[in-house]
């Protein structure tokens, strides 16, 4: 388990990628080279698991890790939620094992939900509602919503466009309207005990993002996906003030390695008293590891 007196930072986003490609037929080795070179990215295929327990170990900071499960939508192979656990408990001195399933599996997805919260210590769930092609308040997702809150388990939603499928033809057929955070206001009403996390800044609804966190106590909001000088003014000006507490440190690793984050993090207008929360104590009180 994470210690986290030993470690400096938190990252709440990190993406457990590797296995789901080396397939000739889907596609998902153009997807990631293409999104590698968006972000800049100094690999051609993504590092493993253990490879990522071993750059964040180096770094001295642990790391919540997951897949994307977007099968059905995608074609992409799906990276088994098991394997990233084990995986995970192999170097659970730095990682931290949250889980991802499609939420039109219904039944049978919230049944797997319990069984990974119960046997294989499933700390939260990613969802990609761009990637896997739903609004977050369909009523179809919600079977799978009730087993996560039932074990206080914490739902990470992307929010915003996506470096996936940019500059693509047709954008690799990602639709960005699923991943308008004022969707997440329906799920917090109806789910008001289930932590909520909306992951990166919403461009181009970062004040949606912002109104909703601020307007439902069991919303957070992740600043993963962008290198911190890039953050909007607002959202500065929100993580310095009235969301103090629900503002998390996110990558987005591979696409962006957590010291390149932290070292951008230096230099931008936040008041000094609130870094070490941003960074570590907000996700550590959440993840309740503090």
């Amino acid at each position: 388990m994470v210690d986290i007196t030993k470690v400096r930072a938190i990252d709440i986003h990190t993406h457990a990628e590797e296995p789901c490609g080396c397939h000739a037929d889907d596609g998902y080795d153009d997807l990631q080279a293409t999104m590698a070179k968006y972000f800049r990215a100094p690999w051609s295929h993504p590092p493993t698991v253990p490879e990522t327990a071993a750059h964040y170990r180096e770094q001295n900071i642990a790391a919540v890790i997951f897949p994307v499960d977007a099968e059905r939508e995608t074609g992409y192979r799906r990276y088994k939620n098991e394997e990233v656990a084990e995986l995970a408990a192999e170097n659970d001195d730095v990682l931290i094992p949250f889980a991802s399933i499609d939420p039109h599996k219904g039944k049978m997805g919230a049944r797997e939900a319990r069984r990974l919260m119960r046997e294989f210590g499933i700390k939260g769930f990613k969802f990609h509602p761009t990637m896997q092609g739903f609004y977050p308040n369909d009523r179809m997702a919600y079977e799978l919503y009730e087993a996560i809150a039932e074990e206080s388990a914490i739902a990470l939603f992307h929010t915003g466009q996506t470096g996936v499928g940019s500059g693509m033809r047709g954008g690799n057929g990602m639709r960005l309207k699923y991943s308008n955070p004022m969707y997440m206001d329906d799920v917090a009403v109806d789910f008001p005990d289930m932590k909520i996390i909306l992951a990166h800044p919403s461009f181009p609804w970062q004040e949606e993002a912002l109104a909703v966190a601020q307007h439902k106590p069991n919303v957070y909001i992740d600043l993963s996906g962008w290198s911190p000088k890039y953050f909007p003014e607002i959202l500065v000006k929100y993580c310095n003030s009235i969301l103090k507490k629900k503002v998390l440190f996110g990558s987005d690793w591979p696409m962006i390695t957590p010291e390149r984050w932290l070292a951008d993090f230096e230099n931008i207008a936040i008041k000094d008293e609130l870094r070490p929360d941003i960074i570590k104590g907000n996700a550590a009180r959440l993840l309740g590891l503090a």
